[in-house]
Order: C-alpha cells, then sequence, then structure tokens
C-alpha cells in the first residue's frame, strides 16, 4: 500500500486512533498533538509496502503514546528536580537582608582598604584568588605560618569592625512606630 492509500486508512481511522490516544494520554488535547505527529510521520514514510496498515497505524498510534508518556515522566522529574534546588521564599532575603548585606560588605571592603598591604594582599590572594597558603608565603617571601597569622589577623580586624557598629543593625533604621513595644515611654 502506498503513501496515499496509508493517509486514507489514516482519516479512515482517526476517529478510534483518537479514542486510542486519549485514554493512553488521559486528555484530549495531547491525544490531538500525537495524531498532528502521526500525520507528520505518515507523510514522511516512503513508498513501502504495509501488509495490514490499521494494525500499523495503531502500533504507531500505541508508541507514540509511551513515547509521550515517558517524555512526560521524564519531565516531570526534570522539572521537580529544579524546584528542589531552587530556595525557598524564607531563603530569598528580603530588601532588609539585602541593605544589611550591602552594608556589611561596604564595611568588609574599608576594612580590607586600611589592612597593611601585605595583609590585604594575603587576604584577597587566599580568599578571591584561593590561592593556596604555600603560594602565598612564597610570593610574599615569608613563611607559611606567617601567611597563617596574617588571614588571622585580618579575620580578627573585619570581625571587629562587624561587631563595633561598622554595619548598621537590622533595627537601627526602624522608625518609632516600627519598632513596638521596646520604646521608651
Amino acid at each position: 500500500m502506498g503513501d496515499d492509500g496509508l493517509k486514507a486508512v489514516f482519516l479512515a481511522q482517526r476517529p478510534m486512533l483518537l479514542r486510542l490516544l486519549t485514554a493512553r494520554l488521559g486528555n484530549r488535547d495531547d491525544a490531538e498533538d500525537a495524531l498532528q505527529d502521526m500525520w507528520l510521520r505518515i507523510d514522511q514514510l516512503a513508498e513501502q509496502p504495509i501488509a495490514q496498515p490499521a494494525a500499523f497505524l495503531f502500533r504507531v498510534a500505541a508508541n507514540l503514546a509511551t513515547d509521550r508518556r515517558i517524555a512526560a515522566g521524564r519531565r516531570g522529574n526534570r522539572d521537580a528536580g529544579w524546584m528542589e534546588t531552587q530556595p525557598g521564599a524564607e531563603e530569598v532575603p528580603d530588601a532588609e537582608r539585602t541593605l544589611v548585606a550591602r552594608s556589611e560588605w561596604h564595611a568588609v571592603e574599608e576594612t580590607i582598604a586600611e589592612m597593611p598591604e601585605r595583609m590585604a594582599t594575603a587576604l584577597r590572594l587566599f580568599r578571591l584568588e584561593h590561592r593556596p597558603q604555600r603560594a602565598i608565603a612564597e610570593q610574599l617571601g615569608i613563611t607559611v605560618s606567617g601567611v597563617e597569622k596574617l588571614l588571622q589577623r585580618a579575620y580578627k580586624k573585619i570581625q571587629e569592625r562587624l561587631d563595633s557598629g561598622g554595619v548598621d543593625s537590622p533595627g537601627e533604621h526602624r522608625l518609632d512606630s516600627e519598632r513596638g513595644s521596646d520604646r521608651a515611654g
């Protein structure tokens, strides 16, 4: 049977194919899409004899439904995996936390700028460029122990700056009406 004959059988069997695909895929819209895919596949088939064209079309429909169910399952798993990796609403910083983080970062940058050059260099190489302490020691011409001491002092300076109020605390800029009962009376 030629390509035209297969198309004629498809058109004659379309209502039954639609029912089969609707049952297998769960809704009529997906079944209609699958029928459209079938039509395109039939259109691409070369002239080849098919002994039982109706059975062939039903097998194609069943295979197409199976392929679509598998693809939908994979898509669902992929989407679920993606959603698991996304931060929850509680993990996304609100405006206040964002402002505090920016203020803290600014204080850290100021503290690094005020550090002795060797200390600031060691900190940048270690924390930003992820260089090993041995390589930093070689570059600065000091021992690994010297690098460790520089880093400890740098961390201490940063922590002191953050603890001393070099950064605005979250409630520091709230209006009196937002502070609630902690207002003096």
